[in-house]
């Protein structure tokens, strides 16, 4: 299916056709029922898991069985998990693995920000099934075989680090793994050196490249002359005002790319696309209760995804990874398939304000609106651990340089009055100096801990 030349809609013409039909939800069922067996008959874990839930795999004999019978598996089962090994990740890869785990031919983790990090295992038949569930996404981006692209995403560890190379070169492009840790002067060095048609990284690299170029290089990041940013990782590639800001400073088209997802070109963001129903099954369930959400335009839950091929590098048997998703399942005007979904936010960083509930992708949207007044940097502080926070919600916000109080005082109520239309509370500015706050070339984080020093 490769061939740099080919520019046809999809990598997988034949699977991407069917996403979201009748007959995709065959594919999967018939794939669901042999993963469940798997981990029955070959894990340790597994077994434990279905036998505590009173689940045989003859007992799962419909879609109904599936969604009641089978729990959520959450970052919370992960620790119990490694609570009852001792902490010792060798044998967590057993009991989740059986025999698989010595067959192991990479791993990867979680950043472990909100607790200790949880494993991405790859055995031998992973690898092909994430260069696939990669490639469609690579060629959604309009990143192509023969492509060159630069990685700048953390590559210690991480899923999207060294396992993302990995699936570009076996998609057939070639990956340039600068990686964050190197720092933005070797990502703009070997910009400028080849020429790359795309970018990986997340949003806040691309701000901080953009903010950097000219000092370094002499000249904005649009003279590099990329034609593809692939940015995740976190929430502003979704934001209408974040992705504006970043493809006018490249020339570039920003491509939003989380759990298996790409956004399409089409010029309003219409969420991503979810290519690959057939290598990795896609849920939503309720956040409380975990009961299954149908798939239908406009629904929202907690997204759960399971591993269809190979074993559970990319996800397990009914995983969350605990963030809060809509989906649309309408035809995208674009006219490319699949169901689409938004990333609301994640479930941890929900905040509650006199009962309004709030997620920071929401304030960062409110805040990205008035560049270029002000920079776009700021932070969400936090008295008490969340998610209740006592109004007002306090939030650092860098000013421009030589901006005048009276033009900060305009400023201040500004935000303000348009944070109070868009979230529906209203916060408290607090102005701090340019470039104050620590910019990040990996992961943002959006909040000042003041309960945690």
């Amino acid at each position: 299916m490769s061939g740099a030349g080919e520019r046809r809609p999809y990598w997988n013409m034949e699977m991407e056709m069917k996403q979201n039909t009748p007959e995709m939800r065959e594919i999967q069922w018939s794939k669901v029922v042999r993963k469940i067996e798997y981990l029955y008959n070959r894990t340790p874990f597994w077994k434990s898991w279905l036998d505590a839930a009173g689940v045989k795999p003859d007992d799962i004999r419909t879609w109904d069985d599936f969604h009641k019978r089978i729990p959520i598996y959450k970052k919370e089962d992960y620790r119990a998990l490694a609570e009852s090994c001792g902490g010792d990740l060798n044998s967590i890869l057993h009991e989740l693995l059986g025999d698989d785990a010595d067959r192991l031919s990479l791993l990867a983790a979680t950043s472990g920000t909100t607790g200790e990090p949880s494993p991405y295992p790859f055995i031998p038949e992973d690898r092909p099934v994430w260069a696939e569930f990669e490639g469609r996404q690579f060629w959604r981006a309009e990143v192509y075989p023969g492509d060159k692209m630069i990685h700048g995403f953390g590559l210690s560890m991480f899923m999207g680090g060294a396992s993302m190379c990995m699936a570009v070169s076996d998609y057939g492009a070639c990956c340039v793994p600068v990686g964050a840790e190197a720092g933005t002067e070797a990502i703009l060095k070997w910009a400028r050196l080849l020429k790359p048609k795309a970018l990986v990284g997340t949003p806040s690299l691309m701000e901080y490249l953009i903010q950097k170029a000219p000092s370094l290089t002499g000249e904005s990041v649009r003279a590099l002359g990329i034609k593809s940013l692939l940015c995740g990782g976190e929430a502003g590639a979704g934001i209408p005002e974040v992705r504006r800001k970043i493809e006018e400073a490249f020339g570039a088209r920003l491509y939003d790319v989380a759990f298996g997802g790409c956004s399409c070109d089409y010029p309003e963001y219409q969420g991503l696309h979810y290519p690959g129903e057939d290598l990795v099954m896609f849920e939503l369930v309720d956040p409380e209760t975990h009961e299954h959400i149908p798939l239908e335009n406009g629904a929202r839950g907690l997204m759960v995804q399971t591993q269809l091929d190979g074993g559970i590098a990319m996800a397990a048997l009914r995983q969350s990874p605990n963030d809060i998703t809509e989906v649309y399942t309408d035809q995208c005007p674009c006219g490319k398939t699949g169901i689409r979904f938004k990333i609301v936010g994640r479930n941890d960083d929900m905040l509650k304000v006199k009962g309004v509930m709030v997620y920071p992708a929401a304030i960062e949207g409110v805040i990205n609106s008035f560049v270029p007044a002000i920079p776009g940097e700021f932070r969400i502080i936090l008295d008490e651990p969340p998610p209740r926070v006592v109004p007002p919600l306090k939030l650092k916000v860098e000013h421009a340089a030589g901006a005048t109080e009276e033009q900060l005082r305009a400023l201040k109520k500004e935000i303000e009055d348009a944070m109070h239309n868009k979230t529906k509370i209203r916060p408290e500015v607090v102005w701090v100096a340019p470039n104050s706050l620590e910019r990040f070339l990996k992961k943002k984080n959006l909040f000042e801990k003041k309960y945690a020093k």
